[in-house]
């Protein structure tokens, strides 16, 4: 089984975010997923729906502010370990080129 979720955790205030975002970031380290960040958020992957939401809490409770937007998306592939890079490794093979383009 693989779970892969798309996570963006932010404080809510004025100016950067970039610091407190990263400790949420960072908080993911302490668990057994994998994860890469972009401009919108982390994908994380795990083997079960617990070490996720695991990892997910702590890097909410990472962020210090008086207001924390978390937002979540989980696909819970539970007959299957396919993971993140392969999903994208299928959108690629349908389109015949890698799934990026730079502006």
């Amino acid at each position: 089984m693989t779970v892969i979720a798309l996570l963006s955790v932010a404080p809510v205030t004025e100016g950067s975010m970039a610091e407190e975002v990263a400790k949420a970031v960072a908080a993911l380290d302490d668990f057994d997923v994998g994860y890469e960040t972009n401009p919108m958020g982390t994908v994380v992957e795990a083997d079960d729906v617990d070490t996720l939401l695991a990892a997910v809490a702590a890097a909410h409770n990472a962020v210090d502010a008086d207001r924390v937007s978390t937002f979540l998306k989980i696909d819970d592939k539970r007959t299957s370990t396919e993971g993140a890079r392969e999903k994208v490794e299928a959108v690629e093979r349908e389109l015949g080129r890698e799934a990026r383009k730079d502006r």
